[in-house]
């Protein structure tokens, strides 16, 4: 594999480009795939990006964020709910079938990990119907433990799965992210069982590095620049019989600093180096 046939670039690694400057350096670069974030879509205008990204013959790979079950106030459960279902009519008019979530942190004053993970699956019962009545699969991301307090109380795969796998897998699947499991020795194994399951429905790379900026959400790395091994984790990921697209996703803002062009051509670069 030496080619760019199966990347997606992610819109937040050359988050200062636009959506129409994304998909002309996209179709320059020879790369047919993207994945989106939705506040970006929203301000451009689903239908118009949905249009902008079909006349270049670009495939939107997944479509990021729903989430954000944990909240205890029921209305606060009940906007969350119906923000979700916006985002799976998003997705779904984006002509993608994967809406990534991450599933909320510890509301307030909560000590209750498990409380929280039962709510994301209560959710998931609701939205699960939703999404597969729209062709839409629910992706649950594990998120590093760093954010389980504020942002993701799921943090491995063996928890994802756990969750997802009370559902049917053409509703509720999980994202592969070497950032946030690439230090559990569980992972290999449990990428085995999402790919029994046919529930690896996003597979994306970005590299661990340190130190850790203050602000740790933009702390992914350039492929290369840090602790994975890129190309151990596609052949495990390979071997479940997974053939879909590798979508590099990386929040760093360094490389937000530099020309997007520049930035694409080392991502591009990278992958095939660190990847293939």
């Amino acid at each position: 594999m030496t080619d760019l046939s199966r990347l997606s670039i992610n819109q937040e690694t050359i988050k200062q480009w636009s959506l129409p400057e994304l998909t002309e350096g996209c179709v320059k670069a020879g790369i047919d795939k993207v994945g989106l974030w939705r506040a970006p879509v929203q301000e451009y205008g689903v239908e118009r990006t949905a249009q902008l990204l079909k006349d270049a013959d670009l495939t939107v790979t997944s479509l990021c964020r729903g989430g954000f079950f944990t909240a205890l106030d029921p209305a606060e459960r009940a906007r969350a709910l119906d923000d979700n279902r916006a985002a799976i009519d998003e997705a779904a008019a984006l002509s993608t079938d994967t809406l990534v979530l991450v599933s909320g942190g510890l509301p307030p004053g909560s000590r209750d990990l498990h409380g929280a993970r039962e709510r994301v699956a209560e959710a998931l019962a609701e939205l699960g119907p939703y999404a597969g009545e729209r062709g839409v699969r629910l992706a649950i991301e594990p998120l590093h433990p760093m954010f389980a307090s504020d942002r993701c109380v799921v943090s491995t795969l063996s928890q994802a799965l756990d969750i997802a796998e009370r559902f049917p897998a053409e509703q509720v699947g999980v994202v592969v992210d070497t950032y946030h499991i690439w230090w559990d020795d569980q992972a290999a194994a449990q990428i085995a069982r999402a790919g029994e399951g046919g529930r690896i429905h996003s597979f994306q790379l970005a590299d661990w590095i340190t130190p850790l900026p203050a602000g740790v959400l933009v702390g992914r790395g350039q492929l290369g620049d840090g602790s994975i091994d890129f190309r151990a984790f596609r052949e495990t990921v390979e071997a479940t019989g997974f053939d879909g697209p590798i979508e590099v996703e990386i929040f760093n803002e360094d490389l937000w600093a530099r020309d997007g062009a520049e930035v694409l051509a080392e991502v591009a670069a990278r992958y095939v180096e660190h990847a293939c």
